[in-house]
């Protein structure tokens, strides 16, 4: 008889880019995470009425540009606790950037850390080990 260890953390993945999220898919499973994925905020908000994360890491810009402000804070609303990732190409679109290094920021944007793509893999392996910790 084998003996189960504990379960896998579960990360929400987000991203209207299919590459980006079959990407960020393989280093999240490298590290031990199940992954759930969506491309859109709507089926993202399906998967959330089955399922309850242990971390999300959602793009900033989907189906409207908003998509992932209003997702985080459907996210926060409904569990306060759970840590959230944006991540975005808005800087390198827009040339304007924004984080979440501030507790100001935090106050609005609702995200634990926000990562300008194109996003290393150690810089988000970094922040979900901080995230998970905490």
């Amino acid at each position: 008889m084998s003996e189960k260890g504990p379960a896998r953390k579960k990360a929400l993945l987000v991203d209207d880019d299919m590459d980006f999220r079959l990407q960020q898919r393989m280093l999240l499973e490298s590290m031990g995470l199940e992954v759930v994925e969506a491309e859109t905020r709507a089926q993202a908000e399906k998967i959330l009425d089955e399922t309850r994360p242990d971390i999300a890491v959602i793009d900033l810009m989907m189906e409207e540009t908003d998509s992932g402000f209003v997702l985080c804070h459907r996210l926060k609303r409904h569990n306060p606790e759970l840590p959230v990732i944006i991540v975005t190409a808005v800087a390198s679109e827009t040339g304007m950037a924004f984080s979440a290094s501030t507790r100001e920021e935090r106050s609005w944007i609702k995200a634990d850390a926000v990562l300008n793509k194109p996003v290393r893999p150690a810089q988000l392996r970094k922040e979900i080990d901080r995230l998970l910790k905490a």
